[in-house]
């Protein structure tokens, strides 16, 4: 039952994101999309955690994960794809970034964030939004400067479209309505799923690594994966 929930709800997930993205709707509901919507993410996570901690233990972990995960992916989906297509057909925007260091930043940011994706697939043996929990916890290579090499790069990746196109409406967005809910999410329920799913190695890595702005590692830590 928990591989048809997650293949189904990939599947709604998907069919979001191409509605948001290819769907004709009028600009009140372009404003709607791109600014309200992001605001789901905290009734999502309020939800989920309240899920959670009714039952906490590894299969209420695995179904609350599967809710929680595609719907913040929903939320932040058709939210990000009208967004991307507002800023991308207005003309040119104010903020002093030349062309191309605007495209080497998406780039990059782009090429970082599909590493994060193979160093969670190699190292913590899962796939992002619950298409498959990590059954290792992965604590090395981007893992060992930050715990969410993921959504930093993901945040950067955003903003970088923005500098893209000289947006300071899409760069404001992403730092204050996109990336609040978001973090809000990791710190609420992410983690408390992780504790539950890992236990204490979970909070040994947590001691020791930040939440998101990466630090060099100790030489002592580098290359520590811990089973579960």
């Amino acid at each position: 039952m928990g591989l048809i929930a997650r293949i189904v709800g990939l599947a709604i997930t998907v069919a979001c994101w191409f509605w948001a993205r290819d769907h004709q709707r009028s600009e009140f509901w372009n404003l709607v999309l791109i600014w309200c919507v992001p605001l789901l993410q905290y009734p999502i996570t309020l939800l989920s955690r309240r899920f959670l901690d009714a039952q906490p233990c590894q299969k209420r972990a695995e179904w609350s994960s599967i809710f929680a995960h595609y719907a913040m992916m929903i939320a932040l989906g058709v939210s990000i794809f009208p967004a991307i297509r507002a800023v991308q057909q207005e003309p040119r925007g104010v903020l002093p970034v030349p062309e191309l260091p605007g495209r080497v930043l998406v780039w990059a940011a782009a090429i970082a964030t599909a590493f994060t994706v193979l160093n969670l697939a190699i190292r913590g043996l899962g796939a992002p939004f619950a298409a498959k929990l990590s059954s290792r916890l992965a604590t090395d290579w981007m893992y060992a400067w930050t715990r969410n090499p993921m959504l930093l790069c993901t945040l950067a990746l955003l903003l970088s479209v923005g500098l893209r196109y000289r947006s300071p409406w899409f760069v404001a967005w992403v730092l204050c309505l996109v990336s609040p809910g978001w973090i809000f999410f990791v710190r609420k329920y992410e983690e408390r799923e992780l504790e539950i799913r890992f236990g204490s190695s979970y909070i040994e890595y947590k001691a020791r690594t930040p939440l998101l702005w990466p630090h060099r590692p100790h030489p002592a830590e580098k290359g520590k994966d811990r089973v579960a």
